[in-house]
């Protein structure tokens, strides 16, 4: 029997039109089988054509898709290669940046100019996902934006629930409006989370795990709602750019999300909510070189700049350390 020819990430890369990085997260997500060949990661052309038969279909998950729960579902490593952990090709360690906010691509960018030997790399994931692969050892850098009804509070509470003894340290990135996506001219009149449950009303939801899934779900609660009563409830997208065309084409009429997506995709925003963006680090001895780093790029103008020029960040707290386990600020 003939063996399938086998690919590298580089090679997919290429076939596909798309970054490495995008390769890598395929893989570490669990969508593109793959296996270890020393140092390389490689593909069956079997598994390379199966995926694009299912991308092609509609069928193929979703690369961001986020763990409902902390113990929702037992968390599987995804595998390793030279580039996505560890170190580059050519010996620079890599720190691994996961959230969906395209403010952290510039930051990103911003933090290599200032790092010797480091190179930041982009995973995109949902907050409590993001947080989960931290604990797990599988990011470095962890952006989110989680509401906890309970208290009022952003991202701590859940923070604090799963790092119980590590030495995490939270610095903010930016505060943002969250609120709701319609047509222009809000026809139907869209404009408190009891609206939701309106007859007639078509919602297109966030995926588990998300910001935006928790910030509904918390205000469901908190409000006596039943998501039962939400038509279109168990409607997923796994971006704010994937819901605006939801509604955009008329397959949905609201959609909770951050602004600048609203507008991007030509629809109204509601403001419901200021919502705090955060960085999670592990604020260990071998983290501390580059974590000044990080909080210089923070505070540098270069940085606000630019992230000020997308127009819906408020940067009155970005670099603030809100909690610090190791100086027992938490």
């Amino acid at each position: 029997m003939t063996e399938p020819i086998s690919y590298t990430a580089e090679e997919i890369a290429k076939l596909l039109k798309v970054s490495k990085l995008t390769v890598y997260d395929l893989i570490k997500k669990g969508e593109l089988p793959a296996y270890r060949v020393g140092k390389q990661m490689r593909v069956d052309s079997t598994d390379l054509e199966a995926y694009k038969q299912r991308a092609k279909g509609g069928t193929a998950p979703h690369a961001a898709a986020g763990i409902p729960a902390f113990q929702a579902a037992p968390y599987t490593m995804p595998p390793q290669s030279d580039v996505d952990r560890g170190e580059t090709p050519n010996g620079a360690k890599t720190l691994v940046i996961t959230g969906q906010d395209t403010g952290l691509d510039l930051l990103a960018k911003a933090l290599e100019s200032r790092l010797r030997g480091c190179r930041p790399l982009r995973s995109f994931a949902s907050s409590m996902d993001s947080l989960v692969a931290m604990y797990h050892g599988a990011a470095d850098i962890v952006s989110t934006h989680l509401y906890d009804g309970d208290t009022g509070e952003y991202n701590l509470p859940y923070i604090r629930k799963l790092f119980i003894s590590l030495p995490y340290m939270v610095l903010n990135f930016a505060t943002r409006r969250a609120g709701f996506y319609v047509k222009q001219g809000n026809p139907l009149g869209i404009r408190s989370w009891e609206d939701l449950a309106r007859p007639g009303i078509r919602l297109i939801n966030r995926e588990k795990g998300s910001g935006a899934r928790v910030l509904l779900d918390e205000q469901l609660r908190m409000h006596g709602i039943s998501p039962d009563s939400i038509n279109g409830y168990d409607q997923e997208e796994t971006s704010h750019m994937g819901l605006g065309g939801r509604i955009t084409l008329g397959q949905a009429d609201v959609g909770v999300g951050s602004e600048r997506p609203a507008k991007i995709a030509g629809l109204e925003f509601i403001p419901l909510t200021q919502e705090r963006v955060d960085l999670v680090v592990m604020n260990k001895p071998e983290n501390r070189e580059w974590i000044a780093k990080l909080r210089e790029t923070l505070e540098s103008d270069a940085l606000r700049g630019v992230l000020s020029s997308l127009g819906d960040y408020d940067l009155s707290l970005t670099g603030k350390v809100l909690a610090d386990r190791e100086a027992g600020l938490y």
